[in-house]
């Protein structure tokens, strides 16, 4: 690993531990900070149609970058997904449960050292309510919200109720909204929210203004893919103005499994934070 911004120029850094040792925001007093993390190739993808839904394409995940991901949930206390990401899961599409991982003992340590339950509360947002929660989930301590439309079907709101899930309408309508769904988080004393949810929860986070920090890894491939057949960082309808954000920190992974890639850290300026 290589530090290229900011400056010095760091070479022969150990992967592990690199999210893990950065000062994150925020102090007890001011409030929350929700942040993101995605992996994606030169072109823009972060996932290709296989016939049955959009995965990561095995051509830009790396064990490297999945190491950041789940340091980034080790410094979480609560992780953000969706109904989407529970039906994949149910149908075996998806990478893994929600971090943290099995495979990453040192981290619960890391967070057991700290004073934090060994994994991340959960808050899924849906609409559908068309998803079971896996028994896991609850069997590992986490306490489990669902943020759902106040006017959701009674009989799966009371099936969700009965595997664990303290349901949360929607704040402020029928529909979900960034700044709504991190106010209700804060409001029940969470800090540091790390959403591991796909490209329309992120448009639905930064057109709330309510995402703080993107962590972009970059992986150095092109992989193409036809209209329609892939995703991107966000999904949905064109945003209101564009969203800025600045350069954090910049590192560069040379090349792992036969491709470099750099992880980069964003920060939204203090006028894309509407929230």
């Amino acid at each position: 690993m290589q530090r290229l911004y900011p400056p010095p120029w760091t070479p022969e850094l150990p992967l592990a531990g690199l999210y893990l040792e950065q000062p994150l925001p925020p102090e007890p007093a001011q409030g929350a900070w929700l942040y993101t993390n995605f992996v994606t190739s030169l072109d823009g993808r972060i996932s290709l149609d296989h016939g049955g839904g959009c995965r990561i394409p095995g051509s830009i995940a790396n064990d490297r970058d999945w190491r950041l991901f789940q340091e980034l949930a080790a410094r979480a206390d609560c992780l953000i997904t969706t109904g989407r990401y529970l039906r994949e899961l149910a149908a075996g599409c998806a990478q893994d449960i929600l971090p943290l991982g099995a495979e990453f003992d040192d981290l619960r340590r890391w967070r057991e050292a700290a004073g934090m339950p060994a994994q991340p509360d959960v808050a899924i947002v849906s609409a559908s309510l068309d998803f079971a929660i896996p028994p896991l989930l609850r069997e590992q301590g986490r306490r489990l919200w669902l943020l759902a439309p106040r006017e959701a079907a009674a009989e799966r709101l009371a099936a969700h109720r009965r595997a664990g899930a303290e349901v949360l309408p929607y704040p402020g309508g029928e529909q979900a909204e960034g700044a709504g769904i991190r106010h209700a988080l804060e409001r029940l004393g969470y800090r540091r929210i790390y959403s591991v949810a796909g490209p329309q929860l992120a448009r639905t986070l930064i057109a709330g203004g309510a995402l703080d920090t993107l962590f972009l890894t970059v992986r150095h491939r092109v992989i193409g893919g036809a209209a329609g057949s892939f995703e991107t960082l966000i999904e949905g309808a064109p945003l209101t103005g564009s969203q800025a954000f600045e350069l954090r920190w910049l590192y560069l992974d040379p090349a792992p499994e036969g491709a470099g890639q750099h992880f980069a850290r964003l920060d939204a300026t203090p006028a894309a934070r509407r929230g």
